[in-house]
């Protein structure tokens, strides 16, 4: 008799383990995946954001998939600074991170990335490309400050762009080029770009990984300097139609000097004018180039049907200055460099919407590792957009922080509310304040600060960033 029930429990037991071990396969497999799309310097000049002017067919096509947050702020308007701080989910004073050198892991050992978080979960991470900080151009085909604890598999593309580099005119030669205002119309395809192959590694582990739960990251260099793209795309961007905004240093004397430092010699490095269109232009075209590589990626995911089990970001570190003010490039605390492009699409979430108060990049870790269903780690800054992209409609009421470190001299920090902007140069150097109401200055040519009008204002805001600015 005990065989029997012996025989009659493994019997049950053959069963039943296969059971078990289905339905944890099935659980994998309704794992959501993420594509994380990163580009390099690209501000908002987006038709999705409203700039008619700008050919971005399929990044507008993925914003009509998800929502565009409107007002999307960086924390640090510099590469390694930003994209340290999201990946980690930590503001720059958090991980002490304010230069292109300096590796987060040196500061912070045990933190636990973002993609890092999925790899700790049984997702296969990659990425192909620039995810954390590189020198651009100057580290492209490299691991540059990259952290291996986040990854499977990396993959370094190295294209015709940085064998081609003596062919690119640099207007600013006392700049190197990842510095510069430096433009060259390149021959050949898409794919012999680095950013080309970029989208072609993608591709690729989309392919070889379809099966299984991936977190892939494809790290775009474009548009940031030189600005490199196959020629077609200058052909979009007559240069009879690119403009540049009239500035007089007079018109810009009730800001403080730090706030225009960045740009020196000022304005527009001293290039020319017709430089500085072309400049622009092929800033533009670099815009459409990588757009057209995202398009690559999207009509991957619809080929292979993993449109509807993939959450698609579509994220660049800062925004980026093209003669406004008369300034060139980032590393200020206006707007124009610390908004920069945001948009999700999730899984049965909103769709063509648009989200309009503010939001900072340190809020998509929590939202990632909330939509897959994560445990965080403790110490992140930010908060889970998890509920906004249910419901666009709601109202969330919570600032955006932004700050700036030029040398030991110089540093600002920055508040955006719904509706104001408040900046304090205050750390060593030369000091200052500005205020800008966004309802009526939405390009912030007017600063307020000293108008005894807005001095209420003032007492309101200037506790609201002492809450996270440092002394």
């Amino acid at each position: 008799m005990p065989c029997a029930c012996l025989k009659i429990f493994l019997t049950l037991a053959a069963f039943i383990v296969p059971a078990v071990s289905a339905s944890s396969l099935l659980e994998a497999a309704e794992k959501p995946n993420v594509l994380f799309i990163s580009v390099d310097d690209m501000n908002h000049d987006l038709g999705c954001y409203g700039n008619s002017q700008i050919h971005s067919p399929n990044i507008d096509s993925l914003a009509r998939r998800g929502v565009v947050f409107e007002r999307a702020y960086c924390q640090f308007p510099l590469c390694s600074p930003s994209r340290s701080s999201m990946l980690t989910g930590r503001r720059p004073d958090a991980i002490r991170i304010y230069d292109l050198k300096t590796h987060f892991r040196d500061t912070v050992p045990a933190v636990v990335t973002l993609p890092q978080l999925f790899r700790q979960n049984g997702y296969f991470t990659a990425r192909a490309g620039k995810i954390y900080h590189y020198g651009n151009p100057g580290d492209i085909g490299t691991d540059g400050l990259d952290d291996k604890q986040s990854w499977d598999q990396v993959i370094n593309p190295s294209g015709r762009d940085k064998a081609e580099e003596h062919l690119i005119e640099n207007f600013t030669s006392r700049r190197g080029l990842g510095s510069s205002i430096s433009v060259l119309k390149a021959e050949g395809t898409d794919e012999e770009q680095t950013d080309g192959m970029v989208a072609s590694e993608i591709i690729k582990l989309l392919e070889q990984h379809k099966d299984e739960p991936f977190f892939l990251a494809a790290g775009f260099y474009r548009p940031h300097s030189p600005y490199v793209a196959p020629a077609k795309y200058f052909d979009l961007y007559p240069l009879d139609a690119i403009e540049l905004p009239g500035v007089t240093r007079e018109s810009l004397a009730d800001v403080p000097n730090p706030a225009l430092a960045s740009t020196n010699p000022w304005p527009w490095f001293g290039v020319t004018r017709e430089q500085a269109r072309l400049g622009k232009q092929a800033y533009y075209a670099s815009i459409s180039f990588v757009d057209a590589q995202v398009g690559r990626l999207m009509e991957t995911l619809e080929r292979l049907e993993l449109l509807d089990k993939t959450i698609v970001v579509f994220w660049s570190d800062h925004g980026y200055f093209i003669g406004e003010k008369g300034l060139w490039k980032k590393q200020s605390a206006f707007e124009r460099v610390a908004r920069a492009p945001l948009i999700i699409s999730a899984p049965g979430l909103a769709q063509g919407s648009k989200f309009h108060q503010p939001v900072e990049f340190i809020d998509l870790y929590p939202t990632l590792a909330d939509l897959a269903e994560l445990t965080l780690p403790e110490g992140l800054d930010g908060s889970s957009l998890r509920p906004v992209l249910e419901d666009p409609a709601l109202e969330r009421n919570r600032p955006a922080y932004t700050q700036v470190h030029r040398g030991q001299n110089t540093r600002g920090y920055s508040v955006r509310t719904a509706r104001w902007r408040y900046t304090e140069w205050g750390t060593g150097g030369e000091r200052g304040i500005e205020l800008y109401d966004h309802a009526a200055d939405p390009e912030e040519d007017r600063n307020l600060a000293a108008d005894p009008a807005y001095a209420a204002m003032l007492a309101e805001l200037q506790p609201l960033l002492h809450k996270v600015s440092q002394p």
